[in-house]
């Protein structure tokens, strides 16, 4: 489903990817974990070409992803940022609506495709119509996720969607998540620094240090035997959140 081959990324004299190989299989979670600057963000937005690689190539179910071929792509994708990226000045209906909307949905499909969703994110359908700053935390990251959802995609690219929460409502969206994963089938590439959401979401993980993935496997393989320093480190730090 999602390929990249040799795909690298710097700016100026700064390495922020370095030529890297990464398979995505069709209905997989992967995780890249790693701590903040290794090079995982940079890895995701050049999925979607929010980030244009410096070299290599990236490719969505076969197509490869080019400035001519990148609208299709992401209009089959859904992207969840940390704290959601709703825009402050519409409600959640009207952040979920934008594409929807530009893309020419009556008015009749876009409110049962949204009702649909805030059953599915078990979100109250009367949160909608606050503006993000009427929300907690967790209720804005429901409302990205279903704007992420909106257009019935094969495809998540989730970004930290679950780092700025507190513990609870981390741990109660983590379950949410993965159910819905599961029921969509969908194929996702999840950025997190937090083994125990790589431990509920992801089936492989790859952990990433200074612009490299350093070592790729099953949750349990890395944790059981580190291939770096730094990936040691890195387990040992959250040696708790481990099943």
């Amino acid at each position: 489903m999602i390929r990249l081959r040799g795909v690298a990324k710097r700016y100026g004299a700064a390495v922020a990817l370095h030529p890297t190989d990464l398979d995505v299989a069709r209905g997989e979670t992967v995780a890249l974990l790693g701590t903040s600057g290794g090079g995982k963000s940079t890895l995701v937005r050049s999925v979607l070409r929010l980030i244009v690689p410096d070299a290599g190539t990236v490719t969505v179910d076969g197509t490869e992803v080019t400035a001519a071929t990148v609208g299709a792509v992401r209009r089959r994708a859904g992207y969840v940022i940390q704290g959601g990226g709703l825009f402050p000045h519409l409600t959640g209906r009207e952040n979920a609506a934008l594409v929807p909307r530009h893309l020419g949905w009556d008015a009749a499909r876009l409110g049962g495709r949204l009702e649909e969703l805030a059953e599915l994110v078990r979100l109250d359908r009367a949160l909608l119509d606050r503006f993000p700053a009427e929300l907690s935390g967790g209720q804005r990251q429901r409302v990205a996720l279903l704007r992420a959802l909106v257009l019935g995609p094969d495809l998540l690219l989730l970004d930290e969607p679950l780092g700025a929460l507190d513990p609870v409502t981390r741990e109660a969206l983590q379950s949410d998540l993965r159910r819905l994963i599961t029921d969509l089938g969908a194929t996702v590439l999840l950025v997190t620094h937090d083994l125990r959401e790589a431990a509920v979401l992801a089936d492989r993980v790859g952990v990433m240090d200074g612009g490299r993935i350093v070592q790729r496997g099953t949750l349990s393989e890395i944790a059981d035997a580190p291939a770096t320093p730094f990936v040691e480190a890195f387990v040992e730090a959250q040696r708790y959140a481990l099943p």
